[in-house]
């Protein structure tokens, strides 16, 4: 068995963004209406979905268990400062894409609230901070995993070429996603444990509700925004299917990871991923997290 490095000392830096979109096309994804609307309908979660993931950190971050613990602290600090950043630029995406007709797009960053709401459900069961928190712990891995499809996939990079800044606010979301992957996992297994009783339960219902409800929302956007321009019919679906659903598709290629999850030992850092890391930190020219 391949050993795991020790990642529990792991610091990772704030990097401040601001990506200007002033040239970004509409169709800028392989000038592919449904591909394009594919990345805006995830992007239109983020903002929101961002924001929670701090908010359910924020909210425990300090638990007489977590409190003393140094380098988690760091760790969080550095959680919320990413997450805010990747949440402050996808904004600006959104933004610029609604400039193109898509008014829908505020719509669909306020119903990301909405759809975190159902979460709600399970309240009966368990604290709100936990819910949450597990439900964090799901959408950080889910996010993770692709992520990693994302920077180990030339040819889907290949696709976003065309358009520099957004290839590079992507694959810099990307990098971000894999670098803090942990720290909400780290968080909920030194609260509440992972591995058994309702805390497993819990993280697995959450896995399960998270990846229903963001995939049939993230559908639900990318319908919206098709049948803006007209263009519902199967043909401008099939590059989307065959892409991230097909047998080499983002999605299909995750699977075996994201049925990591359910195993009752599993933790992020068991996918090493810290040579891909540093391949990409140094091809963006990414800072790396200097001690103070």
């Amino acid at each position: 068995m391949t050993s795991i490095p020790d990642l529990s000392r792991n610091r990772f830096p704030v990097r401040r963004m601001d990506f200007d979109f002033a040239e970004t096309k509409q169709y800028w994804f392989n000038n592919d209406a449904g591909l394009t609307h594919f990345m805006t309908a995830l992007s239109a979660l983020f903002p929101v979905g961002e924001r929670f993931f701090v908010d359910s950190v924020r909210a425990v971050r300090k638990n007489p268990k977590i409190a003393d613990n140094v380098d988690l602290q760091a760790q969080i600090s550095a959680f919320i400062g990413q997450e805010a950043m990747h949440s402050k630029e996808h904004h600006a995406l959104n933004m610029h894409a609604s400039e193109f007709g898509y008014k829908d797009i505020e719509w669909m960053e306020a119903f990301t609230a909405t759809v975190l709401s159902a979460r709600k459900i399970l309240t009966p069961f368990a604290p709100i901070e936990m819910i949450d928190l597990a439900a964090t712990c799901a959408l950080e891995h889910f996010t993770a995993l692709l992520a990693e499809q994302v920077l180990n996939n030339p040819k889907f990079q290949s696709m976003m070429a065309g358009d520099p800044v957004m290839l590079k606010l992507w694959l810099w979301h990307c990098v971000e996603e894999t670098e803090h992957k942990a720290v909400a996992y780290d968080v909920y297994k030194n609260i509440y444990g992972t591995d058994k009783g309702s805390a497993y339960v819990l993280r697995i219902v959450g896995i399960l509700m998270a990846t229903t409800l963001i995939l049939g929302t993230q559908s639900y956007f990318t319908a919206r925004l098709l049948q803006k321009d007209g263009k519902l019919a199967p043909k401008y679906w099939l590059k989307v299917a065959n892409t991230f659903y097909g047998i080499n598709g983002l999605f299909i290629k995750a699977i075996p990871h994201f049925l990591d999850y359910f195993k009752p030992s599993f933790h992020p850092n068991d996918h090493n991923t810290i040579r891909l890391l540093s391949d990409w930190k140094r091809n963006l020219s990414l800072s790396e997290y200097k001690p103070s």
